[in-house]
């Protein structure tokens, strides 16, 4: 698990090999992340929007966009947490993601960024 705070939120991945969705065979390899948000800040915080940096082994990278997670925008007051799971694709064995959530102080209307810390997808035949 990898983990960091930014501009008083936390941010913690955790990963996994999903091999019964994946084909290798295809250069299809699926990994799912589960993302633990949670607000130290002393305010209540809201969560706009998600940008993905995503790169395979095999130098290719993409990013990825949209308004909040998993379709919602959570609002979390101070300690609270929101935690998801989603999924990426690659098509190697190996790759990362990193990013980067737009927030907006409930307060102040103010909006910010929040990093996302790189997390690497290892199949884990790999890690040997």
């Amino acid at each position: 698990m990898v983990s960091k705070i930014s501009e008083g939120i936390q941010i913690s991945v955790e990963t996994f090999y999903q091999a019964d969705y994946s084909n290798p065979a295809n250069h299809e390899f699926m990994f799912a992340y589960r993302i633990t948000i949670e607000n130290h800040n002393s305010f209540d915080v809201k969560l706009l929007r998600r940008h993905w940096f995503i790169f395979d082994s095999n130098s290719e990278h993409r990013e990825v966009e949209g308004d909040g997670v998993v379709g919602v925008q959570p609002l979390l007051k101070p300690g609270e947490q929101f935690q998801y799971v989603s999924g990426c694709n690659l098509k190697t064995e190996m790759g990362k993601m990193h990013g980067y959530y737009t927030m907006e102080n409930q307060h102040t209307k103010q909006s910010f960024s929040v990093k996302i810390p790189a997390f690497e997808m290892v199949v884990p035949s790999k890690m040997n």
